[in-house]
This record gives structure tokens, C-alpha cells and sequence, in this order.
């Protein structure tokens, strides 16, 4: 493994002048350990500790090229700079010198500081050596019962690449394993989004599982921990006909909510099967509202498809399936089968939701509720909803094409009906 690698790292490659920052500099971290191992990202981060002012240095440089800049640890002097495709950390070392800060970190392929100045690479722990064999080693067990996260972490991040935890450090990970209950839950959740997110996450998921890292948030999940590393080998089947599938499950919920179809497919199948555990479960986790909603809405959905024969739905029965599912649709239809439910038995729910113009996936309006009121005098109230869906219903069963037809049919059913609320 040569040093001809940090080339990535060059000062050149920088979005910023290299002479702000002082002589006695080294890049440590993840964007070293990826150089060495040749691994392109997409995004650039660069983590450099310096020996003093190292929010004073990030400061200065985000005020010169007006990039974003903050604070992330006042106590430990950490400070960051966001340029575009670029993150910039710096950071003070930790204790007296350089050989010490590393003695501090998690891993030894993580331990690794480079001098871009010097191109001087200093490798106390042999870790080039544990790059070559894959393998992540911790440095001391005491660093990872320091920050319990790191025991979580080291399974990210051998699914991400590719490598295997030593066994002495899995022993370790064991023994501290009801740590990590003490950690903020929004960082576990982090860590576990990661795994959730990558296509070996579920296999590493398990592992960790099974070491008693993961069993205390999801307790339910002994049986289901298999039927999660199947979703990714179901979305490759399923992507033969369905060939948008897979930019929907890695979409977000929303711009605002980073968590993927895919990962809520996989939650759904860890967490409990009853909605109210599964929702306590999540809340703890501090999955936001949306995703909760999400989550419990295919463990429904599963529940639902594992009650009744699909292809013995009316289209009424179709229409109110798809209400509740709505764009979780995909999620739920990896989770069944993986689940064990067959392509074939859930291929006309799929049909319809692949195609923009089914009235009962995808439903458009004849009208709306205004003209529902105006065209028959009604008062508003829960009524005017009920016409509404009827109508939607009598659509998608091909039985009314306008709105003219849409307004008979709601004088029919005033007429039939005195009583609405069976609507």
C-alpha cells in the first residue's frame, strides 16, 4: 500500500489555500484510511488536528471563502467548514502530542496521520497492515467503552468496507455491548441508518444483534433478522419489472426526512409486529412522527396482505388498501416477500401502483367538494367526504367517466341512504 495514494489529499485538491493552515498539520480519519484504500466518495471530507487555535484556523477560512462554518465542540475545540462538496473539520490534539491524540482513537485503520505539507505518514498501530488484511482492530478496549458508540460503529463501518471486526475486538464489543444504551439516541440512530442504508447493512445488523448491541432496541426481531438480509436480493427481482423500484426505496419520505423506503422497509420488519410496541420502539430510537407513520403503516399493510388472498380483493377493497399505504407502497411490497408472499400474489397491487393512471393507486378527482355543495345544496360536514369517496370508488370501478355522472351518483345515494355513516 503506498503513500502515492494520499495523492487524494493533496493541498492541491483542497477547496481552500493550504497556507492558512500552520506547518505542523496532519490529516487523521476516515479521508486517510479512504485515500490509502484508493475508495472515491462523492463528497470530500478532510479531518485535520492541529497542535493550538483550531477554531480560530476554521473560522478564518470560512470567512475568507464564505463557506458555512460551526462550532461542533466548543470544550474539545472542534470546528467545522462546509465548502460545496467538501467538509472540513479541524480539531486540537488530544493530550500532549500527536502519538497521544492517536492512542485516543477507536480503530487502528482509523489512526493513521498524514503530513500533506511533509507527505510524512505516521502509522503507530501497523495498521497499513490491517488495511491490506481487512480487518478493523481496536486500538484499547478502554477507547470503546469511553465513547460506546464506536462499538456500533465498527460494524458500519465493515459493511461499508467490506472488512472483518477482529475477534479480539468483537469480544470487546460483547462484554461492553449494554453500553450503548447509554448513548444519545439520535447518534445510535445515525450509526444504524448507515447500516439500514447500505445493500450488506442487514448481514452486519444481525451480527451485531447477536453480540447484544442491538437486541435491547430491537427485542422482537430473533425470527425476522434473516427475512432483513432478504430485502435487497427481493428488490433485484422485483426491479425486473418494476424498473423505477429502486430510485423509490432510496428516495427520503420527504425533503426533509432523510430516511429511505428501503430503510423503512427493513424497520418494519425489525421492529415488533404490533403497532404499539413497534411505535414505542421507534419513539425511542427518535424516529420523527413521519417516519413512525411510515413504519407502522407497512407493518399494517403486512399484517393486512397476510390475512386475506390479494387476488380476491374487490376493487372497493383495493382502493382503501391503497388509501392507507399510499407512498409507502414500495416499502410494504419488498417487506412481504421477503416476507415469504409471492411476486406473483401481490403483482396486480404492484401493477396498479407502477402505473400513474390507475384510478385505484393513483385516483384523480371527477370533482370536488365545492361543487359537491353547490350542485346539491348540502351542508358541510363529514358527509360531503362520503359522497367523495364514493364517487372515487364508482370511478375505479369503471361505473361513472364525469362529473355530470358523479353528481347523479351522489343524488342517488342522498335518496338510497338516510343514514350516511356507512359511507
Amino acid at each position: 500500500m503506498s503513500i502515492n495514494s494520499l495523492s487524494a489529499l493533496s493541498p492541491k485538491t483542497w477547496p481552500f489555500d493550504g497556507k492558512m493552515l500552520p506547518q505542523t498539520v496532519y490529516l487523521v480519519g476516515g479521508s486517510v484510511r479512504d485515500a490509502l484504500l484508493k475508495r472515491k466518495t462523492e463528497h470530500l471530507d478532510l479531518d485535520f488536528i492541529v497542535l493550538e487555535q483550531a477554531v480560530s484556523i476554521a473560522r478564518n477560512i470560512a470567512k475568507k471563502y464564505q463557506a458555512g462554518f460551526v462550532v461542533l465542540d466548543a470544550e474539545r475545540k472542534i470546528a467545522r467548514v462546509v465548502f460545496k462538496g467538501t467538509t472540513v473539520d479541524f480539531a486540537e490534539i488530544e493530550g500532549n502530542s500527536l502519538e497521544e491524540d492517536l492512542w485516543r482513537r477507536d480503530f487502528t485503520i482509523n489512526a493513521i496521520a498524514y503530513n500533506p505539507f511533509t507527505d510524512e505518514l505516521i502509522d503507530l498501530f501497523n495498521a497499513l497492515k490491517d488495511l491490506q488484511d481487512g480487518i478493523i482492530k481496536m486500538i484499547k478496549s478502554a477507547n470503546l467503552k469511553e465513547d460506546p458508540l464506536r462499538l456500533l460503529r465498527a460494524y458500519r463501518q465493515a459493511a461499508q468496507l467490506g472488512f472483518v471486526i477482529s475477534p479480539e475486538t468483537q469480544i470487546t464489543i460483547r462484554e461492553f455491548a449494554p453500553l450503548l444504551t447509554q448513548v444519545a439516541a439520535e447518534r445510535v440512530q445515525t450509526e444504524l441508518g448507515y447500516l439500514l442504508s447500505h445493500p450488506q447493512g442487514m448481514i452486519w445488523i444481525e451480527k451485531a444483534w447477536k453480540n447484544g448491541l442491538l437486541s435491547d432496541y430491537f427485542p422482537a426481531a430473533t425470527e425476522n433478522l434473516g427475512i432483513g438480509k432478504k430485502v435487497e436480493i427481493v428488490v433485484e427481482q422485483l426491479e425486473k419489472d418494476w424498473s423505477n423500484l429502486e430510485v423509490e426505496l432510496g428516495s427520503g419520505l420527504r425533503n426533509t426526512v432523510k430516511t429511505s423506503l428501503l430503510a423503512i422497509a427493513k424497520l418494519a420488519i425489525l421492529v415488533n409486529p404490533y403497532p404499539e410496541k413497534a411505535e414505542v420502539e421507534l419513539m425511542r430510537l427518535k424516529y420523527s412522527n413521519a417516519e413512525v407513520r411510515s413504519i407502522i403503516a407497512v407493518i399494517k399493510g403486512l399484517a393486512k396482505l397476510s390475512e386475506i388472498e390479494v387476488i380476491q380483493m374487490s376493487v372497493r377493497e383495493q382502493y382503501f388498501f391503497f388509501q392507507q399505504i399510499g407512498k409507502n407502497f414500495p416499502a410494504l411490497a419488498v417487506a412481504a416477500v421477503a416476507k415469504g408472499i409471492s411476486i406473483e400474489e401481490i403483482n396486480c397491487l404492484i401493477e396498479r401502483y407502477i402505473n400513474p393512471d390507475d384510478p385505484v393507486a393513483h385516483p384523480t378527482t371527477l370533482l370536488n367538494g365545492h361543487d359537491l355543495i353547490t350542485a346539491l345544496k348540502l351542508p358541510l360536514g363529514p358527509i360531503v367526504g362520503q359522497l367523495l369517496t364514493e364517487i372515487q370508488i364508482a370511478r375505479a370501478e369503471e361505473k361513472i367517466f364525469t362529473k355530470g355522472e358523479a353528481i347523479k351518483l351522489a343524488e342517488r345515494l342522498i335518496e338510497v341512504r338516510k343514514d350516511l355513516s356507512s359511507f
